[in-house]
């Protein structure tokens, strides 16, 4: 996915050259809905946040428009410099400037979330005893910045109430094909035989037990270390299908292969790292998460007739890439399959897709968001692109499927350009209130205390700190009448403002009207609300 200059068109090339089609891709027919059903779904995930919501939320409609719990975040790559920094070697203020930036716009959008890669290359953006100092960050890997970016990227995050995510790339040993470039100490450079020259790159060879390891290794040190919200791998397993090159594995294959077919051991071997990965993370800290963005197409119904009507390149068969597998293993939290085509596509309807993928996790709990191309917006690569209604619509149409619980934008560095003014029609029609976190049980997590002492004072709305609180919800009700189910949707959510560490916390309330806040954990575990009184 995100690895050249058009760091997602990449993947959708490979169909094309595979298919001789562009961007081929999409599935079956959606499942039977109904208002009622699709309401239940949403009310069930809206509940056990405290004694209140069991009893009491169950009994409230909810507005699909107004979605309580969304997940919005953004992808910011650092390979090549894409998202960030803007070039490589710039002063730590100056990328502490653009960082921030970035972080602002996404504020400025009401997402909730950022993807921000960190190992891009087996390399790192943070100080890390087993990689050297990327390149991309310094402009020569091994160089030391004279910094550890890490715990800055994520306090700032945090401080704007987003979500931090670290992205690692799992099998990239290296942007060029000379291991002689690299740093003396770069683990492609001391273990070569775990390199895989392929077509001017470097690959770590997924099916040698000491690469998922070193892999694991790298991964559970960052969350052991720095106070991360979630691990997230893309699409990168085996390398796409490109000149034709077969990818050199043969003597691991015959080590380790025990009667598979090749194919099948591929699989077997990335799904062997998943399940670790995911095994270690939780380990290390139980509430953090890990998810992949999987390629849009899982199989086409050509290879299975439970894959999707496609005609595309399949991740199954061309990198080995099972996420139907991952989700039936629980190896993930999330999937966030990248479906950058748009509705109505002949060889890859976003209107299939998105049906297909939400019976893959239905009563799985593995969540699905969507991986949306805000990249693509305002280009030419199919008419419906020059369209600002159409990223719109898939979140319009994500509204009939209870299992889409958010979408995640591919790049940042699209957020400030706003191509086709598409950010501020999503933001009007879409996200017009701030969001929760979507609820993973699975991690864990409890609602903090009420908010005690709220009160009005003037202009502002004043609580004091709960032990455990993220954030804090403020919910306004305008005629004044707040009854149990006011923050049973976001019709009435105004604000989600992070913990301050303070004392005491305050948000502006010039209008009108009652006022509710809660108490949020950094899982989106919400306590039952306080009122503030009528003044």
């Amino acid at each position: 996915m995100r690895n050249g200059h058009r760091p997602l068109l990449a993947a959708a090339t490979v169909a094309v050259a595979t298919a001789g089609v562009a961007y081929v891709f999409g599935p079956g027919p959606a499942p039977a809905d109904t208002a009622a059903g699709r309401a239940a779904d949403r009310t069930a995930d809206q509940a056990s946040e405290g004694a209140r919501s069991a009893a009491g939320a169950a009994a409230c409609e909810v507005d699909a428009a107004y979605p309580k719990r969304q997940l919005r975040g953004v992808w910011i790559a650092t390979v090549r410099n894409i998202d960030w920094p803007a070039k490589p070697g710039l002063s730590p203020a100056r990328q502490q400037a653009d960082y921030v930036r970035i972080l602002d716009d996404a504020v400025k959008r009401r997402l909730n979330a950022v993807f921000v890669q960190v190992r891009p290359a087996s390399d790192a953006f943070y100080k890390s005893p087993h990689e050297p100092w990327s390149q991309w960050l310094t402009g020569t890997a091994g160089r030391d910045p004279g910094w550890d970016p890490l715990p800055f990227l994520i306090a700032e995050a945090h401080r704007r109430g987003l979500e931090f995510h670290a992205w690692f790339n799992p099998y990239r040993a290296g942007d060029g094909g000379d291991p002689a470039k690299l740093p003396a100490t770069h683990p492609a450079r001391r273990n070569p035989s775990w390199v895989v020259r392929h077509e001017g790159k470097l690959y770590y060879n997924p099916g040698l037990p000491q690469v998922r390891a070193h892999t694991v290794k790298v991964i559970q040190d960052v969350v052991q270390r720095y106070d991360v919200d979630g691990v997230h791998f893309d699409d990168y397993f085996y390398p796409y299908p490109g000149k034709g090159t077969k990818f050199a594995d043969k003597s691991a294959f015959t080590k380790y292969g025990k009667g598979k077919s090749l194919a099948a051991w591929r699989r077997a071997n990335v799904n062997t790292l998943v399940a670790e990965v995911g095994q270690a993370v939780h380990a290390a800290k139980p509430h953090v998460k890990f998810g992949i963005s999987p390629f849009g197409i899982w199989r086409n119904s050509s290879n299975d007739p439970t894959g999707s009507a496609t005609k595309g390149l399949s991740a199954y068969d061309s990198i080995y890439s099972d996420a139907r597998a991952w989700i039936k293993a629980r190896s993930v939290d999330y999937v966030m399959p990248q479906l950058y085509w748009p509705r109505g596509f002949a060889a890859a309807d976003y209107a299939k897709l998105v049906p297909w993928w939400a019976r893959e996790v239905r009563s799985t709990g593995v969540h699905l968001y969507v991986g949306q191309a805000l990249y693509r917006v305002g280009t030419r690569d199919t008419p419906a692109w020059t369209k600002a209604g159409e990223l719109p619509a898939h979140l319009t149409l994500n509204r009939k499927h209870p299992e889409v619980a958010g979408d995640v934008y591919f790049s940042a560095a699209h957020l400030a350009k706003n191509p086709l003014g598409v950010l501020d029609r999503l933001v009007k029609d879409h996200y017009t209130r701030p969001a929760l976190l979507p609820l993973m049980p699975q991690r864990g997590g409890t609602a903090p205390a009420v908010p005690a002492g709220l009160r009005r004072s003037g202009e502002s709305l004043l609580w004091k700190a709960s032990p455990g609180a993220r954030a804090y919800a403020v919910y306004r009700v305008a005629n004044g009448k707040a009854d149990a189910c006011a923050t049973a949707d976001a019709r009435n959510l105004v604000a989600v403002v992070p913990a301050t560490g303070t004392a005491e916390q305050a948000h502006p309330a010039a209008d009108g009207g009652a006022y509710l806040v809660t108490a949020v954990d950094r899982l989106g575990n919400e306590s039952a609300p306080a009122a503030a009184p009528l003044t």
